[in-house]
């Protein structure tokens, strides 16, 4: 798959890094030539430009590419003409990064429905969740170890926990099942997430809910697959 990402501070650096570790097709850009090459040998492409050039981004694969994160952050009116400027080039898939509830709202009038907060979700984080689409968020336990948010694959639908068999099938656990539900909070759109409890043999696999599994990376991706 291949991302741009632009803004190459702390944020930026790590998620453009982390996502060429995973074999992803990566534009890092920045309008500060020091921050790209520092970067060059590290991922796929690196471009120094100011991103809130409408003709300079026009010149990026935008609709080459699976998606744009916008990871510029120490420059709130960059991050926001950026977006701006992403959407009117009719950008498929744009994540921005929130660094105050103004942002926040400027960004959802926008309709950016997908923004990360990196005080609250790590670049690690956001790349597993775009390396993987099924992923929809993830918690490192230790190096072995994730604790992983995954859409219910298509064919467990309307199974039991007993029927799929999930621990003997892939070695992993299932350690609760979430219900998702849109609403808001404090005036701002958000995402509701409802747990069932501690999963049992008995407990029914539905359509658009949400598996919490426990378990090594390789064995939960066989599963989602």
């Amino acid at each position: 798959m291949k991302y741009i990402i632009l803004g190459l501070g702390n944020f930026g650096k790590a998620l453009a890094t982390r996502l060429t570790e995973l074999g992803h097709e990566t534009i890092g850009v920045d309008k500060n030539m020091q921050k790209v090459s520092q970067l060059k040998e590290q991922i796929t492409h690196t471009v120094c430009m100011d991103c809130t050039d409408k003709n300079a981004v026009s010149s990026l694969p935008l609709k080459d590419c699976d998606a744009v994160v916008v990871a510029i952050g120490e420059d709130e009116a960059s991050s926001l003409l950026t977006t701006a400027l992403l959407k009117q080039l009719n950008v498929k898939k744009i994540i921005g990064r929130v660094v105050s509830d103004l942002q926040r709202t400027v960004l959802e009038a926008m309709q950016i429905e997908e923004y990360v907060v990196p005080e609250e979700e790590s670049a690690e984080r956001l790349a597993m969740r775009l390396d993987n689409s099924g992923i929809v968020d993830s918690f490192k336990i230790s190096e072995k170890y994730s604790i992983i948010e995954t859409k219910v694959p298509e064919r467990y639908i309307g199974m039991t926990l007993a029927e799929a068999d999930l621990t003997k099938r892939y070695n992993v656990i299932v350690l609760t099942v979430l219900t998702l539900s849109k609403g808001s909070e404090g005036g701002l759109a958000k995402i509701f997430k409802r747990a069932s409890g501690i999963a049992t043999p008995d407990t029914v696999l539905r359509e658009n809910e949400v598996l919490v599994l426990f378990g090594e990376l390789e064995d939960i991706e066989r599963l989602m697959h």
